[in-house]
């Protein structure tokens, strides 16, 4: 999968789907630009990319203030002189019903799962065809952007954010060589989700959620990493548009 060489963003990279799919994406050749809010975890994984002999430079920033994503995609630029992957991975994961859920709630995931989708989306695109086109953009989605759940009040109708953007931008952008892709993950043993055994209700969900997937059990972030580098690079050069589950079958149903 041919991404050696290319410069590559990706956000939420500190942990879980993003980290992995940061190592993902060094181990075939990528020169990365990682950012996150958590500057803890981004040094921790540039300590261990530089180790490897790896080209990476970290930002801290938040997708949802444009200026922090402005920062992103302008140090991908300062440092490679061009973008040519951005990889919109950053978001929240709150899991809660409609009634319990908070007005507060909404905004905090929309400003990030929602708002920071389209920023990500939009200041890359930018950059993409500033330089004359060309570029490959991947945004994570969710099982929740493409059909319903129970317990995604909010997280759900973000993540159909970032279905929508894909799909609209693949039309607007793929006259100008900009693919757009995405992922749609099941559920993932990501750092939260296995958080979620130690809070109220969280392990009879996570034994609902794992009997939901008819390969009986939860995915891994490389995993998803995986299908990721794969839509980023030159080997889905015809592919545009496309919102490909990662779920162990769960949309199969």
């Amino acid at each position: 999968m041919t991404v050696s060489d290319k410069s590559c963003l990706v956000t939420g990279a500190a942990s879980g789907i993003g980290r992995a799919t940061a190592l993902a994406l060094a181990a075939e050749g990528a020169r990365l630009v990682t950012a996150d809010i958590d500057t803890a975890g981004l040094e921790a994984l540039t300590a261990e990319l530089e180790a490897d002999g790896r080209t990476v430079v970290s930002v801290t920033g938040d997708v949802s203030d444009d200026a922090d994503v402005r920062n992103m995609v302008n140090s991908a630029l300062d440092a490679y002189g061009r973008l040519d992957v951005a990889v919109a991975n950053a978001g929240i994961l709150p899991l809660s019903g409609l009634l319990e859920t908070t007005e507060q709630d909404w905004d905090s995931v929309m400003a990030v799962d929602g708002k920071g989708m389209f920023l990500t989306c939009r200041h890359a695109i930018a950059a993409m065809h500033r330089q004359g086109g060309g570029g490959s953009v991947v945004c994570v989605s969710s099982i929740s952007g493409l059909a319903g759940q129970a317990r995604q009040a909010a997280y759900g109708p973000a993540k159909f954010v970032a279905t929508g953007l894909t799909k609209h931008l693949a039309v607007e952008w793929a006259p100008h060589g900009i693919r757009v892709n995405a992922v749609a993950p099941g559920t993932i043993r990501t750092e939260r989700v296995r958080a979620l055994k130690d809070e109220p209700g969280g392990p009879e969900y996570l034994a609902t959620v794992t009997a939901a997937h008819p390969m009986g059990r939860l995915g891994e972030p490389a995993e998803v990493a995986a299908a990721i580098t794969f839509l980023a690079s030159d080997a889905a050069s015809f592919i545009t548009g496309v919102v490909l589950p990662v779920d162990g079958g769960y949309l199969a149903q």
